[in-house]
């Protein structure tokens, strides 16, 4: 029985993964949740799944789950709140695996903190990687701890991994649907809203990472990602636009061979990976070998996409322009969806703050998150 701490409970992935518990009793059992602001939605998982803890986004929140807990005669499990109760419940000792599914950097302190406590990670939120990947990948070599990706390229590319040596790996080719905006004439994305930008065509998926796969910046952070997460140069990952979005991701090694991983749209399939690895048990999740019929592969346009450019360039500088990266994207996102500035206006905003950050490589998380901030603040100073 693997006893699991699921950050981020109340969103698509944390939700996913506990229709995995549902469907895999025998083996999994809910010990942690971190359920955010959703109130009704965390009274409902305690009630439901009786985890020894719940954490809470604030002390109000906290106070007001216990309330209702109690007046439903519901007991033994603590409730607490905060990046700390977050952190509580990352490193409970009952806990045997933690699901990093926390949207942002905000699960970023949990996630190192599970690491150091010898806790194996599964990654549903790139942003940790991003913006503090050579911090976590350290402690979990230390430690000999597994950080099991669960975003599906990444899941994909492990899995493809599992075949061949790390040397003998040539390129890892990370597949993007292209978003809604592949075919759009150049001339007309000044035009764009973020209605046209939120109607992914394959995935769906929450505010922020819809836009930035429109933008292609979610690739973006994807090949930073994958750079960490499998210990290999920027050089030796590339893009490639795969509309049908069966072909997860491939991996090329030295003597010509490429594997790919296919398997359906669904994220519970590399939750159930993440959660069973080494192991592969039997599921429903199966594939229709029809959707074959026909494959798209195309290189990205870079110039109808500057925000993958600008990954590609953060991520060979590493360090505080990753960081930089990803949190200018977050608040030009937010500006966009908010209608303050213009599609285009992203790629703007994060090239000029990039163009302002320092070549630095924060040392601890406290000084990630200092920069994190420090380059938000920048990017808020550029809007109009």
């Amino acid at each position: 029985m693997k006893r699991l701490a699921i950050l981020g409970s109340t969103g698509s992935i944390g939700q996913s993964t506990l229709s995995i518990v549902e469907q895999f009793p025998e083996r999994y059992q809910v010990a942690a949740l971190a359920a955010g602001r959703n109130m009704n939605e965390a009274f409902a998982q305690a009630s439901r799944w009786r985890p020894r803890m719940i954490s809470l986004a604030t002390e109000e929140l906290a106070g007001e789950l216990a309330g209702r807990l109690r007046e439903a005669g519901i007991t033994g499990i603590e409730v607490v709140h905060g990046t700390a109760g977050t952190v509580a419940c990352a490193t409970l000792p009952d806990v045997d695996f933690v699901v990093s599914a926390i949207v942002g950097v905000a699960g970023l302190e949990a996630t190192h903190a599970a690491i150091l406590a010898g806790k194996p990670v599964g990654l549903a939120n790139k942003e940790c990687m991003v913006a503090a990947g050579e911090i976590l990948t350290r402690a979990a070599r230390e430690r000999k701890v597994p950080i099991l990706p669960i975003d599906s390229e990444h899941n994909a590319v492990h899995q493809c991994m599992r075949v061949g040596a790390h040397a003998e790996v040539k390129t890892i080719w990370l597949t993007a649907s292209g978003g809604p905006f592949r075919q759009l004439p150049l001339d007309q994305f000044a035009n764009i809203t973020p209605e046209q930008a939120l109607k992914h065509p394959t995935w769906v998926m929450g505010r922020r990472i819809t836009i930035d796969s429109a933008t292609m910046l979610n690739k973006g952070l994807e090949v930073v990602e994958a750079c960490r997460l499998f210990d290999v140069a920027p050089s030796q990952v590339r893009v490639t636009v795969h509309p049908q979005s069966t072909v997860h991701s491939l991996v090329e090694y030295v003597d010509g061979s490429i594997l790919a991983q296919i398997s359906v749209t669904d994220m519970r399939l590399p939750i159930l990976y993440a959660l069973a690895w080494p192991e592969r048990p039997a599921s429903k999740l199966t594939f229709d070998l029809a959707a074959l019929r026909h494959l798209d592969f195309e290189p990205p346009d870079f110039e109808r996409f500057p925000c993958l450019r600008l990954a590609f360039e953060a991520a060979e500088k590493g360090g505080a322009h990753c960081i930089a990266l990803n949190a200018a994207d977050e608040v030009a996102v937010e500006a966009f969806l908010d209608r303050r500035i213009p599609f285009m206006g992203i790629p703007r905003t994060i090239e000029e703050v990039l163009a302002t950050t320092p070549e630095a490589h924060p040392a601890t998380i406290a000084e990630v998150l200092a920069a994190d901030r420090e380059a938000r603040r920048r990017a808020r100073v550029l809007l109009p």
